[in-house]
């Protein structure tokens, strides 16, 4: 990959559609992973103004303090970007004592947080006028479905979603991301046990990239190993379940007779 061609590609690309938009910057959530990181970067060096919110909910303290970390590194090199921390925890706690306890199972109320998280940053972007700049890579967004409709799938743009998880980390790389975001596993940090995106998954995201070529390219299933058909089993199950996420939203087409008024 031409990594400096490529960071230039997408900063050019983020500066045209803003431009053609009419806002006035960007607002990204960063969580201290690697793909917030390197957006929110990104976005920075559009030269345009940026927002950078910290949104713990009930968060692990690693994560809250890479996401600390990154906005410090942030905004000591671009100074039109401004970090916010909001924390989410109470507003999340008071929705769990309003909502019934019966539809309170950890997907749900991990989805909810992540949807909190979506609220905040269209709060800040509606009243700021600023572009939701999305975090989602290319095996997330369009592989397995690895994020939650109306949270952080909830964006008006996408600058890393044609990256795979390998090049998003190539490009930290290069543009000098803080060493513990690169090195930190991957989560998505909505759940209490702050479990991984491998454990929840059940494949790394390089296995899930061999698993999305393969598809893509038709591959001789014949010549696969027990470990290679068990993660394109999980590919495909990911893919299938969360198909939902990845189309338009289906809509019932009238058909034109029933429309049609009799004479």
């Amino acid at each position: 990959m031409h990594t400096p061609a490529v960071i230039d590609h997408i900063v050019k690309w983020l500066t045209a559609y803003l431009d053609e938009s009419g806002m006035k910057g960007f607002v990204v959530g960063v969580s201290g992973g690697i793909d917030s990181a390197v957006t929110s970067t990104l976005c920075a060096m559009t030269g345009y103004p940026v927002k950078v919110l910290n949104m713990p909910i009930c968060q692990a303290a690693d994560q809250v303090s890479r996401a600390a970390t990154h906005v410090q590194w942030l905004t000591a090199r671009y100074p039109t970007v401004e970090g916010v921390r909001v924390d989410l925890t109470p507003v999340f706690e008071s929705l769990k004592r309003a909502l019934p306890e019966a539809i309170q199972d950890d997907l749900s109320m991990a989805n909810t947080r992540s949807r909190l998280r979506m609220l905040t940053l269209y709060g800040f972007s509606t009243h700021h006028r600023l572009l939701v700049a999305g975090t989602g890579n290319k095996v997330e967004d369009f592989g397995v479905g690895f994020y939650t409709k109306y949270g952080d799938g909830g964006v008006d743009l996408s600058p890393i979603a044609d990256l795979m998880k390998s090049e998003v980390y190539i490009l930290a790389e290069a543009m000098g991301i803080v060493d513990d975001i690169i090195q930190a596993p991957p989560t998505d940090g909505l759940w209490s046990d702050n479990r991984s995106d491998e454990s929840q998954i059940g494949a790394t995201y390089d296995e899930l990239e061999w698993a999305m070529a393969f598809e893509a390219g038709n591959g001789d299933e014949t010549s696969l190993d027990s470990r290679q058909r068990e993660v394109l089993g999980i590919f495909r199950r990911f893919n299938r379940i969360n198909r939902h996420k990845m189309v338009p939203i289906p809509v019932c087409t009238i058909p034109t007779r029933f429309k049609q008024t009799k004479d």
